[in-house]
């Protein structure tokens, strides 16, 4: 920028000098861009917005404050994988800070789209066999995150259910086709 009398940079120096000490604070801050990707609707219906509404406070708690010192980008594929692809190749486009994927299809599509952006995956089912981390000692690359081990732990659920429930017989499960990578599913 240049002023009246020619000279570059000056009037924004004096002009900057001029602003009280909290704007010069709210100026540096720099706002973390967090993209927020999910399999899921979105929508109030949805357990994937219930989950991401709740990473909101907890990071509210650690002095992220959305609007001031950082901002959330959602995007949600409405139970469409090629779309969780896009939309994970949009959020690198718009080059977000980390990527937040929730459950494994979400952290799979985000670490297809990038090996460099921090990927944090929220419920990951088996991260290790899906080759998402080279082990839950030392993930590697850029994603971490947590687990429920998933499909290892399935029979000990159950296991535990029927310890609960002494008379069981029967148990209903409903799994969702895409809760896990392939790799999971097929072990």
């Amino acid at each position: 920028a240049r002023h009246a009398g020619g000279r570059p940079g000056r009037f924004l120096v004096g002009a900057a000098a001029g602003l009280p000490p909290a704007a010069h604070a709210q100026q540096a801050t720099k706002v973390a861009r967090i993209g927020m990707l999910s399999l899921g609707r979105g929508d109030k219906s949805d357990a994937s917005l219930k989950t991401i509404d709740a990473f909101i406070p907890a990071m509210r708690a650690l002095g992220f404050v959305e609007g001031q010192n950082i901002a959330f980008e959602r995007k949600f594929a409405d139970g469409d994988l090629n779309k969780l692809s896009e939309l994970a190749q949009e959020l690198v486009g718009q080059r977000v800070d980390a990527i937040v994927g929730l459950a494994t299809p979400a952290v799979l599509a985000a670490k297809k789209a990038t090996l460099s952006i921090p990927i944090v995956g929220i419920g990951m089912a088996d991260p290790v066999e899906d080759e998402l981390a080279s082990s839950l000692a030392r993930p590697g690359g850029n994603v971490t995150g947590t687990t429920f081990l998933g499909p290892k732990l399935v029979s000990r659920r159950l296991q535990l259910l029927k310890e609960i429930v002494p008379g069981l017989s029967r148990v209903i499960v409903l799994w969702h086709p895409r809760a896990y990578g392939e790799r999971t599913m097929a072990s």
